[in-house]
């Protein structure tokens, strides 16, 4: 990281048009946004009807910015400068997993830039489940705590834990209580799983909001602990849920950590909008390079080309000599 990186902030863009000259102002060959949505179509029509009474669910208007047809969406995210397009999924009662799992892996299959996303639940035989993900080629997977309904550190997803311990492959995990608190929502559960599974590969979905100081000790104490930027910042989430105090200088020191996320399609502002929310925050090209390229590069295996595969042995982030020798 030069000195100029580090005082320079390119201006964000303000329109998805502009979002492809923007990337390539930075040097980067794409974005690499490990925090995107695709579901079977029924269930994706549930969650926009959900959307659509957002004033009941949340007090606000949530209006989907990105409804459209599966095949536009994706060509959305191409032209946006998406290197690999995961396709989160999570399950709300038992027995969706594997279903779900299963429309993953052929979304794979037919998607060429499609990264191969699974999802557990606690359940018997979940490891079992875990481990046929595994093997099948999952490499990101995906918990939602409040729409679960279930605490992280339930003793029957331990089979599931260990087998993504020992593979390394990244879990995006919700468990911030917001844009809605959930009866195990908050730091305390994921700081129980991180001590019985201290080498876990976690990105903390929307940097932990509005836990932010929270999930960031996390990130502290745990090396494989990630937090992406999903919807963080942005001039919806801060009447809300604002960033604290003190929280964007540990943003700066956990630069490395960071990671782009959008939650599209089912966010209520253009897709630029969550980049320029990141540079408004003023830390610097080099922390912008590293947030929406490097570092979710690095967790899903892109750096060496898509075609090379995830390296699981390399998903956590450098230790802190290498993170030196970085910038």
């Amino acid at each position: 990281m030069t000195t100029t990186d580090a005082h320079h902030t390119t201006p964000g863009p303000l329109t998805d048009a502009d979002v492809p000259a923007y990337v390539r102002s930075l040097g980067l060959p794409g974005l690499a946004d490990v925090h995107v949505h695709f579901l079977p179509d029924a269930m994706q029509r549930k969650v926009w009807d959900y959307f659509d009474e957002a004033e009941t669910h949340y007090g606000t208007p949530w209006p989907v910015t990105y409804r459209d047809d599966e095949e536009t969406r994706l060509a959305t995210l191409r032209s946006l400068g998406l290197r690999a397009i995961p396709a989160l999924v999570y399950p709300h009662k038992p027995g969706m997993a594997q279903w779900l799992n299963a429309w993953c892996a052929d979304f794979a299959r037919t998607v060429p830039d499609a990264v191969h996303c699974a999802t557990f639940y606690p359940e018997r035989g979940v490891g079992d489940v875990v481990a046929a993900a595994l093997d099948d080629g999952a490499r990101l997977f995906k918990m939602h705590v409040q729409v679960g309904d279930f605490t992280p550190d339930d003793e029957r997803l331990d089979p599931a834990w260990a087998r993504l311990e020992r593979a390394r492959v990244p879990v995006v995990i919700h468990a911030g209580s917001a844009p809605i608190r959930g009866t195990h929502t908050g730091p305390d559960a994921v700081r129980q799983v991180l001590r019985r599974h201290p080498d876990l590969v976690l990105v903390v979905a929307h940097l932990g909001m509005p836990e932010y100081h929270e999930f960031a000790d996390l990130a502290d104490e745990f090396a494989g602990v990630h937090l992406d930027t999903t919807m963080s910042g942005t001039d919806f989430t801060n009447r809300f849920a604002p960033f604290p105090d003190g929280y964007v200088k540990r943003l700066a020191t956990l630069r490395d950590r960071v990671v782009l996320g959008s939650d599209f399609p089912s966010i209520p502002y253009p897709y630029a909008h969550q980049l320029d929310a990141l540079a408004r925050l003023g830390l610097g090209d080099g922390w912008m390079r590293a947030v929406l390229w490097h570092n979710g590069a690095r967790l899903l295996g892109l750096e060496g080309g898509l075609d090379a595969g995830l390296d699981v042995a390399s998903t956590a982030a450098p230790s802190e000599g290498d993170r030196s020798a970085s910038t």
